[in-house]
């Protein structure tokens, strides 16, 4: 009890400097929008043309520091110098942590509490993109400053992090100079580096600050390395602000704030570079996170999996990712070489014959690679992927591996471990693979990621095969399976392990990437487009725009990455190569028809609007929900989460809780679904073509429906009534939980006051 109200006591104490930060941005934003209007009123509408004094701009401009003059070179040699550009950035990084340099946004689903990661907000029209997070965890300061200053443990992204120099300075602290290493999303963008300044100082109040910035021709100081290959991003003032609570355990700042020079890659990738989201999801709370996980390992409350330490496990997790990374990358430095193409460019083959470097120098290669001589051959694509989740996605690889692997080539990796590779296999078209089970080793404190190994169980293959059939066994990681989790990379990366499952055995991963395409406005994510079943006919005019298409929409893309590692023996070099090549392109297929057939909103070519959004009927029926809720229950609807909308339907549509509403009309055996808004059709997991057959009688459980049976009366007769929170099933059969529901009776322009449908409204619904 005393440890809860300790951290109750703690995490009062962050939100009401939270909310102090949060009134003085508010002034601010009043403020600098007073003089906004202002100035546009002095303003002469002709120099507008040639003058940028734009609300944005003006807006912008009061929220950046203005960019400083470019300063004399600082030596590397003159810690006086350095000790200026920490002192600078650590007034910086400040304004940001805990002022109101940034304006921040709270992300979705984000919500404090004792046992909650903490307060996660993502930046707004800034230079750069930056994520922000305050939390509690049960180390000391000097325990977080050490795991967050080892950045390639907990950032996936990390490649290689090396202080090329060490500066301590008069007060204690220390001056580092940092080059650091990024591996690439995907195979379609090139990878980044950072040289940065890293200050470590302690303050009055006995918090320890870490905190660091880029140098540039502006910022000054020494020239940092220049890697081929790799495209210079720059970090602008971020770190970390650890200060001490009472009774043990940190409160912790995080602020990352980086540059990522979008306009280099592709247009269609430019949203990974330009979203806050992926930062806080791959970077802020991802260093998070792993502070809570270390601190509950260290608690002792965690139990061994397969006998095996938290850390050693955590280690296990740590290659499977790297591993991954470094296939997708394919780096010269580490021996990968590109291939010759057979003609397409839709497939990526790389060879390394220098293994060595990626297994390790500390594990023996020999059973993976055989006295002959050979090597490792990754095959790896990006594709786009429409329609789906990544986290829909991903979970389906995991759970239904027969629909997409092939498993002779399961079976040629897992015999590459032994001394006598086994052949290479010919595809088959529905090769039997049998039973899949699936063990589970660890998992994170929010089972946001989880590591297991899967065992195949073995058939015979071919009948001149040699080996006996027998069970194969694969270490899999998989990671960012929460649909809810904005921003987050969905991953399934997999590995062969025989029988031993040694400690240093060596990992060859494989396995898929799916990364959202998210807008850079940020918005909450509606995937639907706008419109009222009643509005919708099944045609075969024009196709339907998707919302991602839409000014100020949202994108429902995301980018699959495919990357599958085989070894080989040099005289089977170009046979496996031509297998591999083969076989992703099997699996790029088979991803893309999984796509399709578990996509919960495509709506399809086929469907036209009967009118545009927004037309007289569909405002209608949005102004009659609205309007009969506040006669009925004498309050508005809580519109907060979607104030910014400018019509009455936009705000029905993005509003968080599910809305449905279904007919009254006589004779028939159950009241049918007519209409639901993006959220409404995210809890049923359907269209709102597919909506108008389902029935509300089919969603409620018995609780749910004995709650309305006896509640029913009451709404027709008083048109409205609260119902008790419970449970309900989507059109797919999953369960999602609601805290209440609010049924009303929608009433038109009718002079009788004839209901024209029943509305419901589920609270803070969630899936089980």
């Amino acid at each position: 009890m005393q440890t809860v109200n300790r951290k109750l006591t703690a995490m009062n104490k962050l939100l009401m400097e939270e909310n102090d930060r949060l009134q003085k941005q508010v002034s601010r934003l009043v403020y600098e929008n007073a003089s906004v209007k202002s100035l546009k009123t002095k303003i002469h509408k002709a120099s507008a043309a040639t003058t940028d004094t734009s609300c944005e701009s003006v807006v912008t401009s009061g929220q950046q520091q203005a960019l400083a003059a470019p300063r004399p070179q600082r030596d590397a040699n003159n810690p006086a110098g350095l000790l200026a550009i920490g002192e600078e950035t650590l007034t910086a990084f400040l304004s940001k942590a805990t002022g109101t340099a940034v304006e921040w946004v709270q992300m979705m689903g984000m919500k404090p509490g004792p046992d909650s990661i903490g307060i996660i907000a993502v930046s707004h029209n800034c230079i750069g993109v930056a994520a922000r997070a305050c939390g509690l965890v049960s180390l000391e300061p000097t325990k977080v400053a050490e795991i967050l200053k080892d950045r390639p443990s907990w950032y996936r992204d990390c490649r290689c992090v090396d202080i090329l120099h060490v500066f301590p300075t008069g007060n204690g602290g220390t001056i580092e100079l940092i080059y650091m290493q990024t591996y690439a999303p995907t195979t379609l963008a090139a990878p980044r580096d950072f040289w940065t300044l890293r200050y470590t100082c302690g303050l009055d109040d006995g918090s320890l600050v870490i905190c660091e910035r880029s140098l540039t021709q502006s910022t000054g100081g020494p020239s940092g390395p220049n890697t081929p290959g790799f495209i210079r991003a720059e970090v602008l003032p971020s770190g970390y602000l650890i200060r001490p609570c009472e009774g043990g355990g940190s409160m912790i700042h995080i602020v990352d704030h980086v540059d990522l020079d979008a306009w280099s890659v592709p247009e269609v990738l430019r949203p990974l570079y330009e979203s806050p989201k992926i930062v806080a999801q791959k970077m802020t709370i991802a260093a998070l996170r792993h502070i809570r996980q270390i601190a509950h390992e260290s608690s002792g409350e965690i139990p061994y999996g397969a006998g095996r330490q938290p850390a050693v496990l955590r280690t296990f997790s740590q290659r499977l990712s790297r591993g991954f990374n470094d296939a997708v990358s394919g780096f010269p430095d580490d021996g990968w070489s590109l291939l010759t193409s057979d003609g397409a460019e839709d497939i990526t083959i790389t060879v390394n014959s220098s293994p060595n470097k990626l297994v390790g120098s500390h594990i023996s290669p020999s059973p993976l690679f055989s006295a002959i001589g050979g090597g490792i051959l990754c095959a790896k694509a990006s594709m786009l992927v429409q329609d789906v989740p990544p986290a829909l996605l991903v979970r389906f690889l995991r759970e239904h591996r027969s629909e997409w692997a092939d498993p002779g080539v399961d079976a040629y990796s897992a015999a590459s471990l032994r001394a006598s590779p086994y052949a290479v296999p010919g595809l088959r078209a529905g090769g039997f693979m049998g039973n899949q089970v699936i063990l589970p080793l660890a998992h994170t404190l929010e089972h946001e990621e989880f590591l297991e190994v899967l065992r195949l169980e073995g058939h015979g293959f071919s009948h001149d095969e040699v080996l006996l059939a027998r069970d194969m066994y694969l270490l899999q990681l998989c990671s960012g399976v929460d649909e809810n989790a904005s921003g987050a990379c969905a991953q399934l990366v997999f590995a062969p392990i025989d029988e031993s499952f040694a400690d240093d055995a060596p990992l060859l991963p494989s396995g898929f990437r799916v990364i959202p395409l998210d807008t850079k406005t940020d918005v909450p994510s509606a995937t639907r487009t706008l419109d009222l079943a009643s509005a919708l006919e099944v045609g075969s005019g024009g196709a339907l725009r998707g919302s991602g298409d839409s000014p100020g929409g949202c994108s429902t893309r995301s980018v699959l990455t495919i990357a599958f590692q085989f070894s080989f023996e040099n005289h089977l070099r170009e046979s496996v190569a031509a297998m591999a090549r083969q076989y992703v392109r099997a699996v790029m297929a088979s991803v893309q028809r999984v796509a399709m057939a578990i996509a919960p909103s495509r709506l399809g070519s086929q469907i036209q609007l009967k009118h545009p959004p927004g037309s007289p009927e569909a405002l209608t029926l949005a102004s009659w929900i609205g309007r009969s809720y506040r006669a009925h229950t004498g309050e508005e609807i809580r519109w907060s989460d979607t104030e910014e909308a400018d019509s009455p339907l936009k705000l029905l549509w993005n509003h968080s809780d599910a809305i449905l509403c279904c007919s009254l009309k006589f004779g028939q055996p159950a009241p049918m679904f007519t209409f639901g808004n993006n959220a409404a059709l995210d809890m049923l997991e359907t269209t709102l073509v597919n909506l108008q057959d389902i029935s509300l009688e089919v969603i409620l459980d018995d609780e749910g429906r004995k709650a309305l049976c006896a509640e029913f009366s009451k709404v027709m007769q008083q048109g409205f009534a609260y119902l008790p929170g419970g449970v309900c099933k989507s059109s797919m059969g999953r369960q999602a939980s609601y805290e209440q529901a609010v049924a009303w009776k929608v009433v038109g322009d009718d002079v009788a006051g004839a209901p024209h449908c029943l509305a419901f409204m589920f609270v803070n619904w969630t899936f089980l």
